[in-house]
């Protein structure tokens, strides 16, 4: 099968949509197929992309205001090129905004089928940023998946919003973890020490520290004795988050085995966003041994079961996220038993399982176009 992976971001990116675009191709690959992939280019321009599996396409962008370290596609003919010379049999949408609505023009014009993955809340993301268009942006939704073969959502509450704003041909696709790299056995003691040198209880977030997130929340956390509240990523809100986190240790960008160890080192998870479509960082958490606080909200509710794997929160709210910790933070045993529970949860979910799932839809999309043309 020859697939062409129209993606908004990829690796060096480090974010939901890049990370599952960069699994999907190196899965595709792995089961005999041919992918390429078409991308944003980086900052640092058009260079050669030694970390992909597969061939990378960069079209021509620019930084988003106000946030250089998300690129925006510009307009370009090498989207349908890419498309046309791969000779696609289908063409797979990562979070069609920009560059994937370029993708499906140049599907439907050329008349190949496409995949559109839902990853981002758009809706929520106009709700925190200018507080308002939440209608546009869910016109701007309906419009880009309606003309899709199918829409694969990453959640249940995310596929029951799409349906609820007349999205159609809605199926479900979850996303898989890396259960070798993120394991309980990581977790390492010096580290720790490092972290908490007075042995305080860690906790932890990882992720993008940029409004939607409301990193904000964890301020009530660090105002508890004995605990240590760790914070890895950066983002425009880094500055302001150093004032509002008060003791926090800011850790910067981590990735790969370095990461993992991180994960693994902690001794309570919390995300604090309220706008996930699913939450990756929750399931490497869950890989990891490592019992998770997350708002009741988005992909979180199909992660977290409460009272088993961690605790479920109202969602923006500082005092129910400090006193989940605190609970977490007075019962060792406890978090013990949600961390062991929350790993048994996720070992099934591999990337190898969840890229069969997807290479399925493929192929129910392409006997959907046979049984029309036949």
């Amino acid at each position: 099968m020859r697939v062409v992976i129209v993606t908004e971001s990829f690796p060096p990116d480090v974010n939901g949509v890049a990370h599952c675009a960069l699994q999907t191709a190196r899965h595709l690959v792995e089961r005999g197929h041919a992918p390429i992939v078409v991308a944003p280019a980086t900052a640092a321009g058009n260079g050669p992309d030694a970390h992909a599996p597969c061939p990378v396409v960069r079209v021509p962008s620019l930084p988003l205001p106000g946030y250089p370290q998300v690129r925006v596609a510009l307009p370009s003919r090498r989207v349908a090129a890419a498309i046309t010379e791969h000779r696609a049999d289908i063409v797979h949408l990562a979070s069609p905004f920009v560059l994937g609505v370029r993708g499906m023009t140049a599907a439907a014009r050329l008349g190949i089928p496409a995949v559109a993955v839902y990853q981002t809340d758009l809706a929520g993301y106009a709700r925190t940023y200018v507080h308002a268009g939440e209608a546009a942006a869910w016109r701007r939704i309906r419009s880009v998946h309606a003309a899709a073969d199918i829409t694969l959502a990453p959640s249940t509450p995310a596929l029951h919003d799409l349906e609820a704003h007349g999205v159609p041909r809605v199926r479900l696709w979850q996303r898989g973890v890396d259960t070798v790299r993120f394991r309980p056995e990581h977790r390492d003691d010096t580290l720790r020490r490092e972290l908490a040198p007075n042995g305080e209880l860690i906790v932890g977030y990882v992720g993008r520290l940029a409004p939607e997130k409301q990193v904000e929340l964890l301020a009530g956390a660090c105002g508890l004795d004995g605990v240590r509240v760790v914070v890895v990523g950066d983002g425009p809100s880094q500055p302001s988050l150093t004032q509002a986190l008060p003791g926090a240790v800011f850790l910067g960008r981590r990735t790969g085995d370095e990461l993992a160890r991180i994960f693994a080192s902690l001794d309570v998870f919390v995300h604090t966003g309220p706008f996930e479509t699913f939450c990756q960082t929750v399931q490497e958490a869950m890989a990891s041994g490592v019992p998770v606080v997350a708002p009741a909200a988005g992909g979180p509710l199909d992660l977290v079961a409460h009272g088993r794997t961690g605790l479920l929160v109202p969602p923006r709210d500082e005092a129910a996220v400090r006193d989940a910790v605190w609970s977490l933070a007075a019962d060792p045993a406890l978090r013990a038993a949600y961390g062991a529970e929350a790993r048994r949860t996720v070992e099934g979910r591999t990337w190898a399982a969840v890229g069969d799932q997807l290479i399925g839809h493929y192929t129910e999309v392409l006997a959907g176009r046979a049984v029309v043309a036949a």
